[in-house]
């Protein structure tokens, strides 16, 4: 199994999780993470670092959240979609996008 960086990380991009990864698994979008999946040891040390609660293990995702289960790992081998290993400012308007629903369609995925 893997971790899964669900809806609620875009448009905020928190990167508090990449300080804390062993593995440097997360992958970075113009407004969102994600994990590799074949990167993912399972160790869950992102989960509680992530202030927007976007993070789960692949068997605990909301029903409604699956769909990021491909989404992961297909930006995670996208061109221009960088391993990112340490924290950085999140977006600007981050705090105003936490926790608002249906953001799918704010999801950038060209990296270039």
């Amino acid at each position: 199994m893997t971790h899964v960086v669900s809806e609620n990380c875009i448009k905020c991009k928190f990167t508090d999780c990449v300080d804390v990864c062993p593995v440097d698994c997360f992958r970075e979008g113009p407004n969102f993470l994600v994990i590799d999946p074949d990167e993912c040891i399972d160790c869950a040390v992102c989960i509680p670092e992530c202030p927007a609660n976007a993070i789960f293990a692949e068997e605990d995702l909301p029903p409604d959240q699956l769909a990021f289960i491909e989404i992961n790992a297909e930006l995670a081998r996208a061109e221009g979609w960088k391993t990112i290993t340490r924290r950085k400012e999140s977006l600007p308007d981050a705090d105003e996008w936490n926790g608002k629903p249906n953001k799918i369609n704010e999801l950038i995925r060209d990296a270039s």
